[in-house]
């Protein structure tokens, strides 16, 4: 029996001293322990004197990890000492057995532990769910609790540091993650993005050497005021990611190069309509007022070729006299397509060349070319650019490959050569044939990814020089921010260092703002980012 106590003690308390099992009962759905603490006395926790006087004693009953499927009763008998340090404000004391209670506590510390682990993986209500689980019941509140009380971690004095944002309310609130880049471990989570808290975050570590940052100015500005001893380094993503949106507003703003069209498809000789009677004819074959002219006009022509005069013309049709005149003196129904029933000018013909533009560019969305051409001047209703496109969409269209989108050959310019299909290549080589301005953006880009990846920050001025010589105001634009921000992105395309490790830790915080919604406060979320792996 004695051997079965030992055994059960090394199993329940492996790491703990002083711990004597007097009984063990295990039954099939509970095990009972009843243990003492072995040591002969303890110290005092007010003035750390050794007392053996024992005053009294009770048990303790601390809730602790179930094993083995089984709830586990720990019924534990403590002692409380009388200090025999006459000036000590404490006159008594309660025994604590470290790494198993604590003073106030009603779980063992390996319960606390493990609470507190559910709480850093699952926070409040799924780890709650996750320990009743495994056989303790506990609430959300509680495992947060057990979270945000955990120590503040130590963390070595870092020397490469990656800051970036991350928000607490997008649009909104912003707060700011550091992480050491070489261990690639979160080191503190602050509740702004100041430039004034990021410095006085790094001048309070001096020994930072290396502050990998995007291009954000509140950064670089804190950096610079908090460690100008460290090199600030623009990370090389977001120089990247800022060129792909120069590349494709450039290329927007060039979309008239981009067309490419093909010869229309013949149709059967049926269905062509002469150009003459598309001319001398304002309405379809079809149209109801068109065809009922027509008809009375070979009517009345008839019957004057038969001998009739026009007043017996006008009682067997019941027309008018004047009206029988018109039809008399018209050649051919088209002549009676005058006057009133001409076609009237617009408010929308002066813009129709503009509309007819946008439509071969492939924009067919009424309510937006309304809303384009409002700013230069239209002063008609949306009805009628309706209308006028309507007509464009049902009308007989030339068949026309369409031309490729912008976004679509500003990824042919930013992917590298080898990559793209033979028919993109095509395209590509012919729109840089066709326009300049864009065969100068591709070569800029492929200039700036061989610096990019060949790690040749040194060519930057060049670069830079280049870009301004020709006609791409979104390049002129970039090249000034990046101008402004010259050592950053030098040493960026030089030295080895980047945010990515940053990024994943801002996606990470995502998630765990997701776990923690309706209460994520930023004292308990910090805590969550410090301690995650």
């Amino acid at each position: 029996m004695e051997e079965v106590v030992l055994r059960l003690q090394e199993l329940l308390f492996p790491s703990i001293a002083n711990v004597a099992v007097l009984s063990v009962d295990v039954g099939s759905e509970m095990v009972r322990v009843d243990a003492q603490c072995a040591a002969v006395g303890a110290a005092c926790p007010g003035c750390g004197t050794w007392s053996t006087w024992v005053r009294s004693s009770y048990l303790q009953f601390p809730a602790d990890v179930p094993s083995s499927g089984r709830s586990v009763v720990l019924q534990l008998r403590v002692r409380r000492f009388r200090c025999r340090n006459t000036r000590c404000p404490r006159q008594t004391f309660v025994e604590q057995i470290p790494g198993l209670t604590r003073r106030y506590g009603h779980r063992t510390e390996r319960l606390r532990s493990t609470l507190a682990a559910v709480g850093l993986a699952l926070a409040g209500r799924a780890g709650a769910r996750l320990a009743a689980v495994l056989g303790v019941s506990v609430s959300r509140s509680t495992v947060l609790r057990l979270v945000d009380a955990l120590p503040e971690p130590e963390v070595p004095a870092p020397r490469v540091v990656g800051v970036d944002e991350y928000a607490t309310r997008k649009g909104r609130h912003y707060g700011t993650v550091l992480v050491d880049v070489e261990t690639r471990r979160p080191i503190d989570l602050l509740p702004d993005r100041e430039a004034s808290s990021l410095a006085a975050w790094l001048a309070e570590r001096p020994g930072i050497e290396v502050v990998c940052r995007d291009r954000a100015p509140f950064f670089a500005e804190g950096a610079a005021a908090g460690a100008p001893q460290a090199i600030q380094v623009a990370d090389r993503w977001h120089l990247w990611h800022n060129l792909s949106e120069a590349a494709e507003r450039s290329v927007a703003q060039h979309r008239r190069c981009l067309r490419v069209l093909t010869p229309a498809a013949p149709g059967p000789e049926s269905d062509v309509v002469p150009a003459a009677d598309l001319s001398a004819s304002p309405w379809p074959r079809g149209h109801r007022f068109a065809d009922r002219t027509r008809s009375r006009h070979a009517a009345v022509h008839a019957l004057l070729k038969a001998g009739h005069s026009r007043r017996s013309v006008q009682r067997q049709l019941g027309m008018t006299y004047r009206t029988v005149k018109q039809f008399a003196d018209a050649a051919a129904p088209e002549e009676l397509f005058t006057g009133q029933w001409q076609k009237r000018p617009s408010v929308l013909d002066d813009y129709k060349p503009y509309l007819d533009d946008r439509w071969s560019e492939g924009c067919t969305n009424a309510w937006k070319l309304w809303e384009e051409i409002v700013p230069l001047g239209y002063k008609g209703s949306y009805q009628r650019v309706r209308a006028y496109l309507h007509d464009k969409r049902t009308s007989p269209q030339p068949v026309t490959a369409r031309p490729p989108s912008p976004w679509a050959v500003a990824g042919w310019i930013l992917r590298r050569p080898e990559t793209l299909t033979e028919a993109e290549q095509l395209q590509l080589k012919a729109i840089r044939t066709r326009c300049p301005e864009l065969d100068a953006l591709t070569r800029h880009v492929q200039s700036f990814a061989t610096m990019l990846t060949g790690r040749q920050g040194e060519r930057l001025p060049e670069w830079l020089d280049a870009v301004l010589q020709d006609n791409l105001p979104s390049l002129h634009t970039l090249a000034a921010g990046i101008d402004r921000d010259r050592d950053a992105v030098i040493a960026g395309l030089t030295l080895p260092w980047n945010s990515g490790v940053v990024e994943g830790y801002v996606n990470r915080i995502k998630t765990l703002k997701r776990q923690m919604f309706g209460r994520a406060g930023f004292a308990l979320l910090r805590k969550r980012v410090l301690f995650s792996s």
